[in-house]
């Protein structure tokens, strides 16, 4: 039986350090298409990544400003990668880019796409209040590494990697706090609501397609669960 899907897109996925990458693009979209015409539905929640730090930083180089401030500049990379991402996929996306995940989603198109709200909400955040609205109890979050690890593994090169594990053990890895820029596997505001919503998220590689592919179709997948 098709499905329906929320999967939270990293920007740093769409737009790595060297610029827009065109290929994993050309690779998402006959992803989608082929699952889509089999009767499946995606809602698309876009992150800012990569663009959204570059913007931030620049922008601090220059001047003192307000968190408010940097929140909106990475709410607004979030808006472009999400219209990007509408253009390549044209009329098979709702003409619409849901920017208030609060609201009723009402559409006929199969394949919906989503961006950061407001300030003090990541796109994971986003991502879990539209999962509830939908009544989807598992969000996908398609980040640039495998797994979630129990601490930084740029920085520490014990860091282990987790497979499986609890809300109330993740939240103690990421804290409690949210800021703009935060590179997170799953952010902290977000943890707390998909944990009071009884949620399940898995974190895996979103450049590795056949992977989520096989997580789409309950197989075996490389990744982190939490729940």
């Amino acid at each position: 039986m098709a499905k329906s899907y929320v999967l939270s897109l990293g920007g740093s996925i769409i737009v790595p350090a060297g610029g827009i990458d065109v290929a994993y693009l050309k690779k998402l979209k006959t992803f989608i298409t082929s699952r889509i015409k089999t009767g499946s539905r995606f809602y698309l929640v876009i992150g800012g990544g990569t663009t959204a730090r570059l913007y931030q930083s620049a922008a601090r180089q220059v001047s003192r400003f307000s968190q408010k401030d940097s929140d909106w500049l990475g709410i607004s990379a979030t808006r472009l990668n999400a219209r990007l991402i509408k253009t390549i996929f044209g009329d098979v996306a709702d003409e619409n880019i849901i920017i208030d995940p609060t609201k009723k989603i009402k559409t006929s198109k199969r394949l919906v796409l989503a961006a950061g709200y407001k300030p003090g909400w990541s796109t994971d955040y986003v991502a879990v209040l539209m999962a509830k609205q939908l009544s989807i109890k598992t969000v996908i979050n398609l980040s640039n590494v495998d797994f979630a690890y129990d601490k930084d593994p740029r920085k520490f090169p014990e860091a282990k990697k987790l497979g499986q594990i609890t809300w109330p053990e993740f939240r103690k890895i990421v804290g409690s706090k949210w800021r703009p820029g935060l590179s997170a596997p799953f952010d902290p505001i977000a943890s707390r609501a998909a944990q009071k919503n009884g949620m399940k998220v898995i974190i895996m590689n979103g450049r590795n397609l056949t992977n989520l592919g096989n997580c789409l179709q309950g197989q075996k997948y490389k990744g982190t669960t939490i729940s």
